[in-house]
């Protein structure tokens, strides 16, 4: 092969090699960013934005009448607790007496005491936190049917433990004082206590009712902090408590590019998986030791898919080993691609009322996709949650100007997001520290400046041998044309003046043949093919450039 094409083509192929090496360097260091961060790291900054504390307030007037002991029925009463002590079946002491009468009336409160007037009354406010979360940027939230309503017993069980304390304590004051040295027996003040609060909780009734639902949202800045407020939500769909299909739907009006999260489905999950929950453990958020700030902010757990269950009634629940607790109610229940499977509802309680450890039930992602599609509710992806995970996946390969602009435009998409602030800051504080790992600019210039460089060469090369076959057909080749090799050349004048030479012609019977070695040489015998001349190293050239064409047309767009 000619000198000068080698060296344009070794030329080509150290271009290619050298483009091609540093597009390969650049992915791994992708890909080991990503590594680096664990599942619930990169599933909770993504996921939180868009899980909100959910409330629930039932507010009202608290009517109990004043009880007064019926006489008749305690003169009986003591009348039996006497013949006991006779009997021998209870101690014969004043303080034995005592505790039988009141235990007998703690069970029984009805049947020894009666309301009459003048009522009492109380404001009071009795409510409940859990989670909801977004799934639409305009507003449209998904919780628990029981995160949204209250049965009137339960109802008034709330009220009563929230308003009728002081009541129930002044009530039981007025008759242990009757009993002299009894009145501090811890025993029996238990007893007339437990007695009045069974009877004014059954005899209790509840003026003006009224009920609100709202979503704790942080104001414009950033940051979930003490100047949070309740946003009023509409209740537009609910279904049935647990075991139903637990299942409501919110609207709060006026929003725009709320951060969302992704349904996946059913099938993505399964027996062994692990489950994440996000939400608000009424352990923090109940709890006075923790700043408001801290008991905003959602909590991620996680567990194995344990098995799929179905109620009596047939509906299906997944039971999970996540923990969960009251307040994670309405929380999304996510699979390790980030998208939703379900939402946490309930936990399996003991005999005594008390959660059972690591016992959870979600309600499938299918569930709540029919009760959307009820109220054509469709989910979509907000563009603040496109771009804040764009720049969660720069933050975390820490290509920190790559994200810094990123962050800032969900700021100003959604000035109410409750983490960018924080994520600007520190992204910023990365950057002055020298930890920006943001790849070079120069590295597109160099691969397209490599391409650039790849495609003169194949053109000098091509124009090259074009040139080189236009000067063997014109002053060298004393042969007919071959097949592949172009058109056919005229022969040389002495061609036309004397017949070809037969096989087996000695040297000199020809005329001089200027240009090859005679009938014997190199080039053979005139009117003999070329088996291996310069024809075929252009043959050879052409086949060359046309595979390293076909190698360069499969790298990828861009390199």
């Amino acid at each position: 092969m000619n000198g000068n094409i080698r060296k344009k083509l070794t030329m080509v192929a150290a271009v290619a090699s050298v483009a091609m090496s540093m597009s390969a360097v650049a992915a791994p260091a992708m890909a080991d960013g990503e590594s680096t961060v664990p599942v619930g790291t990169r599933l909770a900054a993504q996921a939180h934005p868009a899980v909100q504390l959910t409330s629930l307030t039932y507010s009202g007037q608290v009517v109990v009448p004043t009880p007064e002991i019926k006489q008749s029925a305690l003169q009986a009463l003591a009348q039996q607790a006497a013949s006991a002590a006779i009997s021998g079946k209870i101690a014969q002491d004043e303080r034995s007496i005592a505790k039988y009468i009141f235990q007998h009336m703690a069970a029984n409160p009805n049947a020894y005491l009666r309301g009459v007037a003048p009522n009492r009354s109380v404001d009071a406010e009795v409510g409940g936190l859990c989670t909801g979360w977004w799934i639409t940027p305009d507003g449209y939230m998904v919780t628990g049917a029981h995160c949204v309503e209250t049965g009137e017993e339960e109802l008034g069980q709330l009220f009563a433990r929230q308003a009728l304390t002081k009541f129930n304590k002044e009530d039981a004051q007025s008759v242990v004082q009757s009993l002299g040295d009894y009145q501090t027996d811890e025993e029996i003040v238990k007893l007339a206590t437990q007695l009045f609060v069974t009877f004014n909780s059954t005899h209790l009734k509840i003026q003006g009712l009224q009920k609100s639902l709202s979503v704790l949202q942080s104001l414009p800045g950033g940051g979930v902090d003490k100047t949070a407020k309740p946003v009023p939500a509409e209740l537009v769909s609910v279904g049935e408590s647990y075991p139903g299909k637990d299942f409501a739907l919110l609207k709060v009006n006026g929003q725009q590019n709320l951060p969302t999260v992704p349904l996946g489905e059913d099938s993505d999950v399964q027996t062994g998986d692990t489950l994440y929950i996000s939400g608000f453990p009424g352990l923090v958020t109940n709890t006075a030791f923790f700043s408001l700030e801290s008991k905003l902010d959602p909590a991620l757990t996680e567990g194995p898919y344990n098995a799929k269950r179905t109620t009596q009634t047939g509906v299906p629940y997944i039971q999970t080993q996540a923990p969960a607790y009251h307040g994670n109610s309405g929380g999304p229940v996510f699979s390790k691609d980030g998208k939703v499977i379900g939402m946490l509802i309930a936990g399996s309680v003991t005999d005594g009322g008390e959660n059972t450890e690591s016992q959870t039930f979600v309600l499938p992602v299918s569930i709540i996709k029919e009760k959307l599609n009820e109220k054509n509710v469709k989910p979509s992806q907000a563009i603040t949650s496109t771009r804040y995970n764009e720049a969660l996946d720069d933050y975390f390969k820490h290509y920190y100007s790559q994200a810094l602009p990123k962050f800032r435009e969900v700021q100003a998409l959604f000035p109410n997001h409750p983490y960018v602030a924080k994520y600007i800051s520190d992204t910023q504080q990365a950057i002055s520290s020298g930890k920006d790992e943001t790849p070079s600019s120069i590295l597109p210039w160099i691969l397209i400046g490599g391409g650039v460089v790849i495609g003169i060469i194949i053109v000098v090369v091509l124009v090259m041998s074009v040139g080189r076959r236009r000067r063997q057909s014109e002053h060298v080749s004393p042969f007919p044309a071959q097949p592949g090799y172009g058109g056919a050349v005229p022969p040389p004048p002495w061609a036309q003046q004397q017949p070809a030479l037969p096989y087996g012609a000695q040297p000199g019977h020809g005329p001089s043949q200027q240009g090859y070695a005679g009938p014997q040489g190199p080039g053979g015998y005139p009117g003999q093919p070329a088996p291996q001349g310069q024809q075929p190293q252009i043959a050879d050239l052409e086949r060359e450039l046309a595979e390293l064409r076909r190698q360069l047309g499969n790298r990828p767009s861009g390199q």
